[in-house]
């Protein structure tokens, strides 16, 4: 098994442009991938044509990558475990200092810049980071935390440029590492608690650029088009990776825009791009012109994008969405393969069966209608559970966890839902912690999205629980789009799969969607807010199939017409059934 440092070290002597973006602290550019600047052997200067932007070879890559590793060998702490954090956009210093804690046989914590105060620190703390690597961008956020032992790298500065001189003659070693040693410790989503940062090391990291990088066939006269953050598992193993191991460029995006997506395309040249949530959805949304088909592009990797949003994108720009799964942990992964069927991820691979979370049994084949709706949700939708052999290498100082992922007998549950057909094509239905109680009946909030989203007026659709004022919960929907009372209960009774509690009790109507740094709706926000937000709720009165406004008295618990009085939801605050990751489906 290779390691991420002999990939690192191998692009030395490579004289091609390898790396494009922005230096810290300067807005986007109009560089082109062509133009090569004159940079120094550390990688912290260059010009892609405009002030601020910068291009590096593959070569200068590698003399970067070295000169941090030798800088992070002197200032790390001795007897603590070599952890460097990465609080910074994607700017060229994070592939650098990627490469760097290869070389020297370190791990990269990527630090999420929408955490704030306590939880910031905690992230920082929690993976006991000798170094923090940061801009002055984000300088305002770690004021007033008490960060003991962290010492504070500002890239960008004379100060920064300073240390590093004396390490301008450094050369890439990577017999200092090895597949076994740790390289990244990136925090799964944690929006219903205290994120966990899953650990992976160097041989996984380059496993899983090899096998991309086959899979996509992708060439060394490529450029992949970085514009999810780095700090996320998805850029990192699906994008970077791949292109490291193939020796093709990379083109950072310091943070994702939907308006200077296909600006950046052209501008890089580049053919390879990963998204996550509603990326795609945004970029749709921006004006269409007659030139949307005019770039290099060829190729989009991810997940969620669903497949209307899929087809819509491959209709404007000519690019086809090749939509996965792989857990953030690197339990459990589906291929998609030529055949898959609309809305199926892919086929099972050996060892992976969808279970009943409470017997343990093999769910049954789903049923479907001729429509592809499922009809027997109730008993079909399980767990996705790899029994076989899996790369999950664990979470960092979390036990309980990993206890939850890998049972005692070496079964790794994913927490999420899925179903099986008949043919083994595996569909997802959300995350474990996204499914609903009521009325005693389990239901997946997936499966009522993908039903809310063909209403006509629906762009984006999200559904999640409120507590019911008895027991369980109550189905509450936000909906981005226009939505209109009386049209929306028909068009709810002419749904043959809607299952009779499954309609929304309540509808948020919003215009956009709130969503996290990996443009993932932000669900633990719309949990909290609940009923009592500053968006116009519909609701449906138990025993009535119409909606009307919530009102004040309403929301302070008085019934419906000037009847006795009952609560609509429970004062004990949001659901105890924790839920968290599920993507919106979209028209």
């Amino acid at each position: 098994m290779e390691s991420v440092a002999e990939l690192v070290a191998a692009r030395w002597g490579d004289h091609r442009p390898g790396l494009w973006g922005q230096n810290p602290g300067i807005p986007e550019d109009t560089g082109s991938p062509e133009d090569t600047g004159s940079t120094g052997s550390t990688g912290s200067t260059g010009s892609a044509g405009s002030a601020g932007s910068t291009v590096l070879t593959h070569h200068q890559v590698a003399a970067g990558a070295a000169a941090r590793a030798a800088l992070m060998a002197d200032l790390l702490p001795s007897g603590g475990p070599p952890h460097v954090g990465v609080l910074l956009d994607n700017t060229p210093e994070f592939p650098l200092w990627l490469s760097a804690a290869a070389l020297a046989g370190a791990a990269v914590a990527g630090i999420n810049p929408t955490r704030r105060g306590p939880e910031l620190a905690r992230d920082i703390l929690h993976t006991e980071c000798g170094l923090l690597i940061t801009e002055h961008t984000h300088l305002p956020l770690l004021r007033g935390l008490d960060l003991p032992g962290v010492r504070l790298l500002i890239t960008g500065t004379p100060e920064y440029d300073d240390l590093l001189a004396p390490y301008a003659d450094a050369r890439p070693d990577a017999s200092r590492a090895g597949p076994a040693d740790r390289l990244l410790l990136y925090f799964t989503s944690g929006s219903t608690g205290a994120p966990k940062a899953a650990i992976c090391t160097q041989g996984r990291l380059a496993a899983a650029g090899r096998s991309l990088a086959g899979q996509f066939s992708v060439r060394r006269d490529d450029v992949h088009y970085v514009c999810m953050p780095m700090f996320h598992g998805n850029a990192v193993i699906a994008d970077w990776a791949p292109a490291l191991a193939a020796g093709a460029g990379v083109a950072l995006r310091r943070r994702f825009s939907a308006s200077g997506f296909l600006a950046d395309v052209r501008r890089y040249r580049a053919t390879y791009f990963t998204y996550v949530g509603r990326a795609i959805q945004y970029v749709l949304a921006t004006e269409p012109r007659p030139d949307d088909r005019d770039h290099t592009l060829r190729l989009g990797f991810g997940t969620e994008a669903g497949a209307v949003d899929a087809a819509a994108f491959e209709r404007r720009f000519g690019v086809r969405l090749v939509e996965g799964y792989g857990s953030s942990e690197g339990g459990a992964a589906v291929q998609w393969s030529p055949g898959t069927p609309a809305g199926a991820v892919g086929r099972a691979a050996p060892g992976l069966v969808v279970l009943d979370r409470e017997t343990r049994a093999e769910c049954p084949p789903a049923v479907l209608d001729p429509a592809g709706r499922l009809l027997n949700g109730e008993e079909a939708i399980g767990e996705l559970v790899n029994r076989g052999p899996n790369p999950f290498e664990g979470y960092w100082r979390n036990p309980s966890a990993e206890a939850e992922r890998r049972r005692t007998d070496g079964e790794y549950w994913t927490g999420d839902l899925f179903y099986r057909d008949r043919d083994g094509f595996l569909y997802f239905a959300g995350r474990t912690d996204d499914r609903l109680r009521v009325d005693s009946e389990n239901l997946a909030a997936a499966m009522i999205e993908n039903i809310l989203a063909r209403y006509e007026g629906a762009a984006a659709v999200a559904v999640y629980a409120v507590p019911d004022p008895v027991t369980g919960d109550q189905v509450m929907a936000a909906l981005a789009g226009s939505f209109d009372p009386l049209g929306f209960a028909e068009f709810l009774l002419a749904q043959p799969d809607l299952g009779t509690k499954m309609a929304p009790r309540f509808v948020r109507v919003l215009e956009r969607m709130p969503v996290t740094a990996t443009n993932k709706i932000h669900r633990a926000l719309l949990r909290r807010e609940g009923i009592r937000c500053a968006d116009p709720v519909w609701w449906r009165p138990p025993g009535r199939a119409t909606y009307r406004r919530l009102t004040t008295a309403d929301v302070d618990g008085m019934g419906t017409g000037g009847n006795a009085e009952e609560p609509l939801v429970s004062t004990r605050g949001p659901s105890s059934v924790r839920r968290q990751g599920l993507e919106p489906r979209t028209r």
